[in-house]
């Protein structure tokens, strides 16, 4: 990965000094108008989270500040219709690089290809810096998308692919279609078999997005996990996923002085997954009720069961916080969560988070 990020930067370099002897020799007037577009054509927008947090899981008290992420991405408009973006973790890795093709004089169909967040579930895809969650996603999203499956391997819930993607009959009508890897973030494919990926995200009326999604694949573990002893380290085995959800928007608290207006949220899904030979199941309501001056009651309940045919691999978690946004995007969270696990899992813990976010 050290190879590849000096090769980024000697490449940017390069780019740099190219750009310098372009412009020598032209004058003034002439160089002023190539930066005014090429300012024009690239915008950069980051942020970052970091926290503490507090847990007294299987008896044992902990308790740590922590960075989550430094995230910074750069998207360049090349022409009306095709664009490029990159993103990098500062705390991590390189997250995601693509390149967007609007195949349409419409919004009907658009190609993407490289790195990126997949389509499998209505919150996945979702930015970190919005959702009410200091955790990101609910359990079995997480779990379903790959971020914390021991057996798929962190992935941030991306992969490496292309898709086809647009709109139909003035945004009624959204549709994905994938065809990715298989094998997570920053990693080539160990089989040869490719996921297919699709999703269904209608909007009948203002506000409201009903969307179902479904993922065939075939993975490859590089890791086992005690509830799935079927699948060894380094198996193929069957991956698929299926998710149906909706997501209602509805109002908006007057923004006040630097801040952004916020809605009343309310988000809910069921999703549920094959590997090998054992199925997962599970789901999630999330709500966000914005209050006066910046101020946001959160609170979630999700519920995992990672093999619905043994008793004891369920986890339920109950998430009750709040949030205060003091700038535009910038904002403070606290969250408390109660997460009652079953008797293969371990004892009921408590968990207490805290987090900071500046954004641009």
């Amino acid at each position: 990965m050290e190879k590849k990020h000096t090769k980024t930067f000697f490449l940017a370099a390069l780019l740099s000094i190219i750009s310098s002897h372009t412009l020598m020799g032209q004058t003034d007037e002439t160089a002023e108008n190539w930066q005014e577009e090429l300012s024009s054509r690239i915008t950069l927008n980051g942020y970052a989270q970091g926290g503490f947090e507090w847990q007294d899981m299987d008896g044992n008290s902990t308790n740590s500040f922590v960075l989550k992420r430094v995230l910074v991405w750069a998207k360049a408009r090349i022409t009306d219709r095709w664009s490029f973006l990159v993103m990098h973790n500062f705390s991590g890795s390189l997250l995601e690089y693509y390149t967007d093709l609007r195949l349409t004089s419409d919004q009907a169909i658009s190609f993407r290809i490289g790195q990126f967040k997949n389509s499998y579930s209505l919150e996945n895809p979702l930015s970190p810096s919005s959702v009410e969650l200091i955790e990101v996603c609910s359990q079995p999203v997480s779990w379903l998308a790959g971020s914390t499956d021991p057996l798929f391997g962190p992935s941030t819930g991306r992969d490496l692919g292309m898709m086809f993607y647009g709109q139909l009959f003035n945004g009624f009508f959204n549709y994905e279609l994938a065809v990715m890897n298989g094998q997570g973030i920053n990693r080539k494919d160990l089989n040869s078999q490719k996921d297919l990926i699709a999703k269904i995200d209608l909007r009948p009326v203002e506000g409201l997005r009903i969307v179902a999604t479904g993922q065939k694949g075939t993975g490859h573990a590089v890791g086992v996990a005690a509830w799935n002893p079927g699948i060894a380290l380094d198996d193929d085995y069957i991956r698929d996923r299926y998710s149906f959800g909706a997501e209602y928007k509805i109002g908006a608290m007057a923004p006040g002085k630097y801040k952004e207006a916020r809605p009343f949220s309310l988000r809910s899904e069921v999703l549920g997954g094959q590997d090998g030979d054992v199925n997962s199941l599970g789901g999630y309501v999330t709500a966000c009720l914005p209050l006066r001056d910046g101020w946001d009651i959160i609170a979630c309940a999700d519920y995992l069961d990672r093999n619905t045919d043994v008793n004891g691999w369920k986890q339920a978690n109950a998430t009750l916080g709040v949030q205060y946004w003091f700038y535009q995007k910038c904002r403070v969270q606290l969250q408390y969560t109660r997460c009652i696990r079953g008797s293969q899992l371990g004892e009921d813990y408590n968990w207490l988070q805290t987090q900071f976010q500046i954004a641009f």
